[in-house]
């Protein structure tokens, strides 16, 4: 009798090890405005949203990691239990995850090298004519294929991205004016050494978090609340106006 208690208790600690471990939580962010290294700390304003959201929700059993934006976006499609940020909410991502709520909106302004060749643009159109740099399924790199652009230059991150800007191996990078001043600052780069010639209004940025299809409704759902109280006491709005 003795050892079939023992083994039911053994099954019982191994099926709740094996529940928790299922129920943790990965975060994933790429190297952004949202989120960068510092001192061997991830931080941004991104981080500290995503952490208060989970805390709030108890799902205090998380942890984050900085991938190259392709990879944190195939985590995020093919795993469960993903939460993943800064995401732009597009239609054609609608129903491939399950949105948290929204952390920002920005809108995307066209750069080039001041000083460099003249470019000017007065439409999206006129934009098509030179080698533009994106970062590899990134929603502008969707947005701009799906407007017909073909001299797109497939970079792993914004920095590589923003690199090829400096080198001059691309003409026009695509960025909001505070990842391009976040950009300027890591690159040891005067801001004012960029030039914005056309400002994509139409298509504003809605940046999200949010989850893993496969990730449970129950999980969501506790997520879902804690941001609307965050949100609700002006913490999202303060934290992103806050200087990187």
């Amino acid at each position: 009798m003795h050892s079939r208690l023992t083994l039911c208790s053994c099954l019982l600690l191994a099926l709740i090890s094996f529940k928790s471990h299922a129920e943790a939580i990965e975060v994933v962010t790429e190297d952004s405005l949202y989120a960068y290294a510092r001192e061997g700390q991830l931080v941004g304003p991104g981080t500290r949203i995503a952490e208060e959201t989970l805390k709030r929700a108890e799902l205090t059993d998380f942890r984050m990691g900085l991938y190259p934006w392709a990879r944190a976006y195939e985590k995020a499609l093919h795993e469960p239990n993903v939460l993943i940020f800064p995401l732009d909410r597009t239609p054609a991502r609608e129903e491939l995850f399950k949105w948290v709520g929204e952390i920002h909106q920005s809108t995307t302004k066209l750069y080039k090298m001041r000083g460099g060749e003249a470019i000017t643009i007065n439409s999206l159109e006129e934009a098509k004519q030179y080698d533009i740099g994106v970062v590899r399924n990134d929603a502008k790199q969707v947005y701009l294929q799906q407007q017909g652009f073909t001299r797109l230059v497939v970079s792993v991150d914004n920095h590589d991205n923003f690199q090829k800007l400096l080198n001059h191996q691309i003409q026009l990078l695509p960025m909001p004016e505070n990842t391009a001043r976040l950009m300027s600052k890591d690159a040891a780069v005067d801001f004012t050494s960029l030039e914005e010639v056309y400002s994509l209004d139409e298509r504003p940025h809605r940046v999200h978090l949010a989850f893993s299809l496969s990730t449970s409704n129950e999980v969501v759902a506790k997520a879902q609340r804690a941001f609307e109280q965050l949100k609700a006491s002006g913490e999202v709005a303060r934290i992103m106006r806050e200087e990187p």
